[in-house]
């Protein structure tokens, strides 16, 4: 750690009589950033310093002023919420303003706002498209395709093309051909290698061909919207539809500029060449979102794109003390892609950021649960705290440690660990494991990964379960010695039967951790998902993971269900106080008095993955993000870091993250420091994961006895009586005369259809 003892000055605001009243309050810079109107102006705006007010008094100002009427000026939010808020919060700040000449409503009651261009990118994109869909072979009466629809639309395309739409599943060719619209690329633009060997080497051909269906339907996607405009407003032909835009918006405001990928600032880009009244406000060090196209660069570069441009810097701080401002300043100050700011509070130095070693994972979220224990004996209501987390897996052991002490806890952003689908799926492989006859946990992993068994097997495997009144394992086993269901139907729910029974075999003399990696893998369950390439399948191989680990603290797989059926009883939590349980991504834009920030770790956080992919700008993004980790506290911060971390089966060994050593001696209180760790530790994450039991081989299974002759009569559940020479009459396989009995299964000579085997609830006499 480093020595730090650097102190900001303080700067007075602004605040007298003679000023508007929408301008009063304001400090020396977020002024400076609403009254500079002429020219191309940057505001980095430091968290917690204003931004959306100085965006808000801004547009007022521009209003008030009479620069210019609400449709000259362009004002782009990343969502509808903050495009209403902004509208909301203009009209609230002015009195009265200008009226827009263009605008059909005039007089009382008008709304100042009133034909403003607010909205994000995509609504302002379309709005435009629909004016010039021709220029690019659309009508205006377009449709806007949701995700479902790209991917049924690609898929229908790939199968045309003869590619294996299992092998490349068609939601993950979408995601590739839509990071290629953020990037502003046309499929004239993809060069033939662009993808490697995705869809077998064709994706830039099926994009090609995806563009060209897009059009014949007269549809687009929210791709389509930023890229058609481009594709336009580029085209030397329209060059009159580009004047027009330049006189039409006298002036542009974004905001969170750090967040734009390539598509959405060459849009801007070419629309602010008119006037070069362009106002840009984010914040460089915020920049967290490159894994979903976001550019960083884009702010970096903002004096190149206009030259003589002003860079306004908010750097006074009204959400944390000064300590917190430090040691994140700290942090992020060895980034070099950066413009460089330094954010102080007028509320003091505040406690120093505590520091924690601690052994294991268990022992962490036992140091945060005490932690916040002793909080609320001080008062501090648990919405005022969260426990921010660099992954997904990383929220399962706080959630049984909350529920232990009886703390209400909320995930924000997605459901609890043992909630998620990919969770849920596991736990039915384990539960029809340990108890056969579990109809819904059958019924819900019967099919997944795909075998080809679809909703009408399951409803006659069902019917016949319910008329027999037997579970679905035991139908299943009946009616696949006969032959009521189609040989590759029943070919796949025999092995699957085989693969159930063997686990079963297992449980008594393999460690359950070991049997859970086992049927995850012999399922196809866990490859379907290292498989699959949509962004979030990464996540859910390592809560699986996450979930194997985790059974290693209890005796046996049964005990270990039964837990997680006590935590998903666990009180509801929608009303009351509650702690927050997020992702640090989640986390951006928001603020609690006492935040917990466990798991940094090296190979952790910084993650191990976002490095290996990206190298030193996937370390800068990751630095970016401990940076807003920190900031989020008002008051409090808590970082911890274990020596150990039992992960995905297997005990790791860790060190202290380089964020850790990066914090300032003199802003940290390491006294809950255990000093367990030493530098130069090996920081080597196992990156296999867990490894299971070798595969052994299928049980043979016994044919259906089908020789000889057996009893000649049998009496069904409904009384029918039925025997050898009877003629019987069968739904799908018509008429036909009984020449064998064995139990309830009828050896039947269809007239049509052969010998086939049927239970005898399924035939009446004919």
């Amino acid at each position: 750690m480093h020595d730090s003892s650097s102190q900001a000055p303080v700067v007075s605001a602004y605040d007298n009589s003679t000023t508007p009243p929408y301008l009063q309050g304001l400090n020396e810079q977020q002024r400076d950033a609403v009254e500079t109107l002429d020219g191309a102006v940057l505001v980095l705006a430091g968290a917690g310093t204003g931004k959306t007010r100085v965006l808000t008094t801004r547009l007022a100002h521009l209003l008030q002023t009479a620069r210019a009427y609400p449709s000259q000026i362009l004002a782009v939010t990343f969502t509808n919420k903050a495009a209403q808020e902004m509208r909301h919060r203009v009209s609230a700040a002015l009195d009265g303003a200008p009226v827009d000449p263009s605008s059909p409503s005039q007089g009382s009651g008008y709304d100042v706002t009133s034909g403003w261009w607010l909205g994000t990118f995509h609504s302002l994109a379309a709005r435009m498209l629909r004016r010039h869909a021709d220029l690019v072979g659309l009508s205006s009466n377009f449709s806007i395709l949701d995700p479902d629809d790209q991917v049924r639309l690609l898929k229908q395309i790939m199968e045309v093309n003869g590619i294996d739409v299992k092998k490349w599943a068609p939601k993950a060719m979408i995601n590739f051909i839509d990071r290629w619209k953020d990037r502003g690329l046309t499929p004239d633009q993809v060069g033939e290698n662009e993808a490697g060997d995705m869809a077998d080497g064709k994706l830039p051909m099926l994009y090609k061909i995806y563009q060209q269906r897009m059009r014949a339907i007269n549809a687009c996607d929210f791709g389509d919207l930023l890229l058609h405009m481009i594709t336009i407003l580029k085209d030397p032909a329209n060059k009159n539809v580009l004047e027009d835009y330049h006189r039409r918006f006298r002036y542009i405001l974004v905001d969170e500029y750090q967040d734009t990928n390539v598509a959405q600032y060459l849009w801007l880009r070419l629309l602010a060449q008119g006037s070069q009244n362009i106002c840009c406000v984010g914040d460089d060090d915020q920049s967290i979102y490159g894994w979903r196209g976001a550019e960083v660069g884009n702010i970096l570069k903002f004096e190149q794109d206009f030259p003589g441009a002003k860079i306004i810097r908010l750097e006074q701080n009204y959400r944390s003390t000064n300590n917190i401002l430090k040691a994140a300043g700290a942090i992020i100050a060895n980034n070099e892609g950066r413009l460089g700011k330094e954010l102080w509070s007028e509320a003091g130095d505040g406690e120093k950021i505590t520091v924690c070693g601690l052994w294991d994972g268990g022992a962490e979220a036992r140091w945060v649960g005490e932690e916040i224990e002793q909080l609320q004996h001080k008062q501090w209501r648990l919405n005022d705290i969260a426990v921010l987390v660099r992954t997904g897996f990383q929220t399962r052991e706080f959630e049984e440690r909350f529920i232990k002490l009886g703390l209400p806890y909320k995930v924000i952003g997605g459901p609890r660990f043992y909630e998620r689908m990919e969770i849920r799926d596991a736990l039915a492989y384990f539960r029809i494991t340990m108890q056969p006859n579990d109809d819904l946990a059958l019924e819900r992993i019967i099919n997944t990964p795909k075998r080809a068994i679809g909703p009408a097997t399951v409803q006659t495997l069902y019917a016949y379960g319910r008329a027999k009144g037997i579970s679905l394992t035991q139908a299943i086993m009946d009616l696949t010695q006969t032959d009521e269901l189609r040989p590759k139907v029943k070919g796949t729910l025999m092995k699957l039967m085989d693969d159930m029974n063997r686990w079963r075999s297992l449980v008594d003399n393999t460690p359950h951790p070991e049997l859970a990696a086992l049927i995850l893998e012999e399922s196809g369950y866990m490859q379907m998902w290292k498989e699959n390439k949509t962004p979030e399948a990464p996540g859910r191989v390592e809560n699986l993971k996450e979930l194997v680990s985790g059974m290693g603290t209890f005796e046996s797989m049964a005990e270990f269900l039964e837990h997680i059926a006590l935590v998903l009883e666990n009180q509801d939590t929608s009303s009351g106080e509650f702690i927050s349980i997020m992702t640090l991504h989640g986390a951006k834009g928001l603020e609690f008095d006492a935040v917990f920030l466990p798991g940094w770790e090296e190979g952790l956080f910084p993650s191990q993955r976002t490095m290996d992919e990206n190298g030193v700008k996937g370390l800068e993004e990751e630095r970016r993000l401990a940076y807003v980790g920190i900031t989020r506290a008002k008051k409090r911060a808590h970082i911890s870091y274990v020596g150990s971390r039992r992960m995905y089966g297997s005990w790791i060994n860790s060190v202290p993250s380089r964020f850790v050593d990066e914090l300032p001696d003199d802003l940290v209180d390491a006294s809950a420091d255990n000093g367990l760790y030493q530098s130069g530790r090996s920081s080597h994450w196992d990156s296999s994961g867990f490894k299971p039991a070798p595969k052994k081989q299928a049980h043979d299974r016994n044919p259906p006895s089908s020789k000889g002759y057996g009893a000649t009569r049998v009496k069904s559940d409904d009384g029918t009586i039925f025997a050898r020479g009877d003629r019987i009459f069968h739904d799908k396989f018509g008429y036909g005369e009984i020449f064998n009995i064995d139990g309830h299964k009828l050896d039947i000579n269809f007239e049509h259809g052969g010998h086939k085997r049927v239970m005898d609830s399924f035939v009446e006499k004919g």
